[in-house]
C-alpha cells in the first residue's frame, strides 16, 4: 500500500499551524527552489513542484479538512494495484495526483501550470517613413534609415532587474501566472494582476530602465526599396522591427513611400504619362518624333491629322509591377508608358508667319464649327413653317 506523502512535514510546519505560517513556509521555499533561481537543478525543480503540491492542497481549507481526516481522494485505503487513495486499479504518482486534486477542486494544477520562464514576447511592430527619388523608385535602391525603438537594456541584459539579482515569485498568483476566480467547475482565469502573467516581480530593480528591461535607442540600418514602389507604396520587412522578450520573435518593420516627382513622367496607377509637344505642321503632316522612355528614347510615328489630346502607348516601357513576375526569366512585370500629344501653338507669329497662316486659312474650306448648328438650324425652320401654317389658319378664320 502506497504512503500518503506527508504535507506538513514538506513545508516544514506544525500540523497546528495556522493559513498564515503555511502561506509563508510556502513563499519562503517556492523562492528557494523556484526553477529561475535554479536553472538545470532537476532536484529543485522536484522539490519546487513537491512545495507546490503542498501548498495546494494545505492552503486550501476545504482539502486540508479532507486531507487531515484521510477521507474523499485522500483516503488511505489502497486498489488492487496499489494505487493511492482508493482510485482503483490505477497508479498515480506525485505529480499526477495534484492535477486530479485540481480538478476535483477546480484549484491550480499543483505545480504543473507555475510558470519556470518568462513568457516569449514577440517584438512590437514598427512604421517608418522614407523618402526616395523618382529614379530610386522605378529601379529600386538601398538606403539608409534610423528607426527610434526599444531594445534590451544592457545592464540587466533584458531582466530588468538589478545586476547579481532575479526576478522573484509573485505573491499574488504564487508563480503561475494568472488569478482564478470562482470557486468548483466555474472559475474565471485571467492573468494576474501584479505581475501581468510573468509569474515573477522585480524586487530590485534595474538602474538603467527600472524595471522596464528595455531601453529607448535610435537604430540604424539600410534597407532594400524594390523597384516599383509608388507614392504612398507600405513595404513590410520581416523581423526589421522591435526585438521579441525572453526569446520571442523581433516585430517587423512597415516603410512608408514617399516619391519626389519626375519633371517629364506622371505616375497613372500602373502606367506613365508623358506630355508630347506637336507644331501644327507635324499634327497635319504627320511626323516621326523622339520621345524619352526610362531607358533612353524612341521613335514614334505621328499620323496625319493627328488631334489635340491623342494617346499613343508602348507596351511593357513603363514602371515596374511589385505584384506577379513575367512569364520569361522571372523578370517583372512592366505597366505601359502613355504619350498625349498637345498641339503647340505660338503666342506670337512674325509677319512672315502671320503670312503663311493668312495663306494657310484660304486655302482651307469649310466652317468647323458648322455642324454645332446643322440641328439647331434644321429644328428652326421646321419651327419656321409650322408657324406659317398656324398664322395662314388663323387668316382663314378671321
Amino acid at each position: 500500500m502506497a504512503s500518503r506523502p506527508d504535507y506538513y512535514k514538506t513545508l516544514g510546519v506544525d500540523k497546528r499551524a495556522s493559513a498564515e505560517d503555511i502561506k509563508k513556509a510556502y513563499r519562503k521555499l517556492a523562492r528557494q527552489y523556484h526553477p529561475d533561481r535554479n536553472p538545470g537543478d532537476k532536484n529543485a525543480e522536484a522539490r519546487f513542484k513537491e512545495i507546490s503540491q503542498a501548498h495546494d492542497v494545505l492552503g486550501d481549507p476545504e482539502k486540508r479538512k479532507q486531507y487531515d481526516s484521510g477521507s474523499g481522494p485522500f483516503a488511505t485505503g489502497a486498489g488492487p494495484a496499489g494505487g493511492f487513495g482508493g482510485f482503483g486499479n490505477f497508479d498515480f504518482d506525485a505529480s499526477s495526483m495534484g492535477d486530479i486534486l485540481s480538478n476535483l477542486f477546480g484549484g491550480s494544477t499543483s505545480g504543473r501550470r507555475v510558470r519556470t520562464k518568462p513568457r516569449a514576447e514577440k517584438g512590437a511592430d514598427l512604421e517608418a517613413q522614407v523618402s526616395i527619388t523618382f529614379d530610386q523608385a522605378i529601379s529600386g535602391a538601398q538606403v539608409p534609415l534610423q528607426v527610434p525603438m526599444h531594445t534590451a537594456c544592457p545592464t540587466c541584459r533584458g531582466t530588468g532587474a538589478k545586476p547579481g539579482t532575479t526576478p522573484s515569485v509573485c505573491p499574488r498568483c504564487e508563480g503561475r501566472g494568472i488569478e482564478t476566480q470562482g470557486q468548483g467547475m466555474f472559475s474565471i482565469s485571467q492573468p494576474c494582476s501584479r505581475c501581468h502573467g510573468a509569474g515573477t516581480i522585480i524586487e530590485d530593480p534595474c538602474p538603467t530602465c527600472h524595471g522596464a528591461g528595455a531601453v529607448n535607442t535610435v537604430k540604424r540600418m539600410r534597407v532594400n526599396i524594390p523597384a516599383g514602389v509608388r507614392e504612398g507604396s507600405r513595404i513590410r520587412l520581416a523581423g526589421r522591427g522591435e526585438p521579441g522578450r525572453n526569446g520571442g520573435p523581433a516585430g517587423d518593420l512597415y516603410l512608408i513611400t514617399h516619391v519626389a516627382p519626375s519633371p517629364l513622367f506622371t505616375r497613372k496607377g500602373e502606367n506613365l504619362e508623358v506630355e508630347v509637344p506637336l507644331t501644327i505642321p507635324e499634327a497635319l503632316n504627320g511626323a516621326e518624333v523622339q520621345v524619352p522612355t526610362l531607358s533612353g528614347t524612341k521613335t514614334l510615328r505621328v499620323r496625319p491629322g493627328t488631334t489635340h489630346g491623342t494617346v499613343q502607348r508602348l507596351r511593357g516601357e513603363g514602371p515596374p509591377k511589385l505584384a506577379g513576375a513575367g512569364a520569361t526569366g522571372g523578370s517583372p512585370e512592366r505597366g505601359d508608358i502613355h504619350y498625349r500629344f498637345v498641339i503647340d501653338v505660338p503666342q506670337q507669329l512674325s509677319k512672315e508667319q502671320r503670312s503663311a497662316v493668312d495663306a494657310l486659312s484660304k486655302t482651307l474650306d469649310g466652317n468647323p464649327r458648322a455642324r454645332l448648328f446643322e440641328r439647331n438650324g434644321a429644328s428652326a425652320a421646321a419651327h419656321g413653317g409650322a408657324d406659317a401654317q398656324a398664322g395662314a389658319g388663323r387668316g382663314g378664320e378671321a
